[in-house]
C-alpha cells in the first residue's frame, strides 16, 4: 500500500510492535470464552494505542492520551468488577447469562468503551487531540472488541437500556456535530450517531447489527483515508482540497453523502434495514424518533458536502494553484472508497436469500 498510514515519528520497530499488539489484543478478545481473557485483550489494546497517541510531542496529544486512559481504565474497572461478582455468584468465568443488575453494569462499561451517549464526552476531545491515522484506529479497530462482547451478551441486555442509549446516541451524534469546524470532532459525533443505530436492533437482530457495524467500519475508514491523503483537519482546508486532488475531493463528497445515509449510496442500506426491523418489532414510534433525530446529522453532512462542492471562501493566493497534481496509485483506499459508495446493490441479496 503506497499511502503512508502512520507517520514514522517513533522508532519503526516500536511502531510494528504496537500494531502487532493491537492485532493480538483484538484477537484475544474475539476468540475468548472467558471474561478474564476478554478483559486482558481489551487492556492490551488500550495500552498499545497510548504510545501511538503520544507519538507527536504536543500538549493536546498528551491531554487526549490521558483522557483516553482514564476513561478506559474506569470502564475496565467496572467491567472487571461485574465479572468478579458474577464469578463469585456462579463460580464460573465463562461468558454466560448474567444477573440483571450485573448485565446492566457490564453493558454500561462496554458502551463507555465504545463512546455511546451519554458516556461519550471523552471521544470528541480525544479524537481532536490525536493525528488522523491514530484517529482512524480509534474510530474503527478499537471499536471491534467491545462491540463483539456486546454482541455476545445482547440476548440478556435490558431492552429499555438499549433503546434509551441508542436514541440518545443518535440525538447527540447529530446535535453535537452542528457548528463544529474541526473534521475530527465531526467524525467523532458521526461515530456516536452510527453506533446508536447499530445497537438499536442489537437485541432483536444481531446479524443485521453486525452487518451495519461492518458497513460503518468501511465508510469511516474511507472517510479517514480521504482526510489523510488530503491532509485536511479543518473545514477551510477541505474546502480548498480540489486544488490538491480533484478526483479524491469528488470521492470525499460522495463518502460524506453515504455517511449521511442518502440513496443510492452504501450508507442508506443499514438505515433502511434497521428501520424495517424496528417496524417489524412494532417499534414504529422509536423508528420515527430515530429517523427524525438523524436529520440533525444529515444537516452537518450536507453542510460539509456543500462546502466541498459548491462554495469557496475568499482567499488571497501568493502562488500559482496546481491545476494538475501527479497522481499516485492507492489501491487499498480506492477499494475502500468504492465499497463505501457502491454496496447498495447488496439489498436484493439480503432480502431474498
Amino acid at each position: 500500500m503506497s499511502v503512508k498510514i502512520l507517520p514514522l515519528l517513533i522508532n519503526p520497530f516500536a511502531l510494528i510492535m504496537l500494531l502487532i499488539s493491537l492485532a493480538i489484543g483484538t484477537m484475544i478478545t474475539l476468540s475468548s470464552h472467558h471474561w478474564l481473557l476478554a478483559w486482558i485483550g481489551l487492556e492490551i489494546n488500550t495500552l498499545a494505542l497510548l504510545p501511538l497517541m503520544t507519538k507527536t510531542p504536543h500538549p493536546r496529544a498528551i491531554e487526549a492520551a490521558t483522557k483516553y486512559f482514564l476513561t478506559q481504565a474506569a470502564a475496565s474497572a467496572l467491567m472487571l468488577f461485574s465479572c468478579l461478582i458474577n464469578a463469585l455468584q456462579t463460580g464460573e468465568w465463562v461468558i454466560n447469562p448474567f444477573p440483571d443488575l450485573l448485565i446492566n453494569s457490564l453493558s454500561i462499561a462496554l458502551m463507555m468503551k465504545l463512546g455511546l451517549a451519554p458516556l461519550h464526552f471523552w471521544l470528541p476531545e480525544v479524537l481532536q487531540g490525536i493525528s488522523l491515522p491514530t484517529g482512524l484506529i480509534l474510530s474503527t479497530w478499537q471499536k471491534i472488541p467491545p462491540m463483539i462482547l456486546l454482541f455476545q451478551i445482547s440476548p440478556n441486555v435490558n431492552l429499555n437500556l438499549m433503546v434509551i442509549l441508542s436514541l440518545t446516541s443518535i440525538l447527540i451524534g447529530g446535535w453535537g456535530g452542528i457548528g463544529q469546524t474541526q473534521l475530527r470532532k465531526i467524525m467523532a459525533f458521526s461515530s456516536i450517531g452510527h453506533l446508536g443505530w447499530i445497537i438499536f436492533i442489537l437485541k432483536f437482530n444481531p446479524q443485521l447489527s453486525l452487518f451495519s457495524f461492518t458497513l460503518y467500519l468501511i465508510m469511516t475508514t474511507a472517510m479517514f483515508f480521504s482526510l489523510i491523503m488530503l491532509s485536511s483537519t479543518k473545514m477551510l482546508q477541505i474546502s480548498t482540497s480540489w486544488t490538491k486532488n480533484p478526483a479524491l475531493t469528488l470521492t470525499t463528497l460522495l463518502i460524506l453523502l453515504s455517511l449521511a445515509g442518502l440513496p443510492p449510496l452504501t450508507g442508506f442500506l443499514p438505515k433502511l434495514l434497521i428501520t424495517l426491523e424496528l417496524i417489524k418489532q412494532n417499534m414504529i414510534i422509536f423508528a420515527a424518533l430515530a429517523m427524525l433525530t438523524s436529520l440533525l446529522a444529515l444537516f452537518f453532512y450536507l453542510r460539509l458536502a456543500y462546502l466541498i462542492s459548491l462554495t469557496l471562501p475568499p482567499n488571497c493566493y501568493n502562488s500559482l494553484i496546481n491545476w494538475r497534481t501527479p497522481m499516485k496509485p492507492h489501491l487499498v483506499p480506492t477499494v475502500v472508497n468504492v465499497m463505501a459508495m457502491a454496496l447498495l446493490p447488496l439489498t436484493p441479496t439480503i432480502f431474498f436469500v
